[in-house]
């Protein structure tokens, strides 16, 4: 297994300093686990994809102007 060095903030190394019967080295790795089984299906859905970059920027132009519409409402 390989090993991996985090930078956490101030805030959070105290709380994990308090509650030290947490192994927090496998919350971690849980978590981790978690995102990467995330991309891995983004991953596989995308493999089956027809859309092109431009039909994804022409899609995501549309949302963002729907939503600004929305709150601007």
């Amino acid at each position: 297994m390989t090993n991996m060095t985090l930078a956490v903030p101030d805030d959070l190394h105290r709380i994990m300093k308090k509650h030290s019967e947490i192994k927090w080295s496998e919350v971690a790795r849980k978590a981790l686990w978690e995102q990467a089984r995330k991309v891995e299906l983004m991953d596989e859905i995308l493999s089956h994809s027809t859309l092109t970059q431009e039909d994804v920027d022409e899609i995501s132009e549309l949302v963002k102007k729907g939503v600004a519409k929305k709150h601007h409402s």
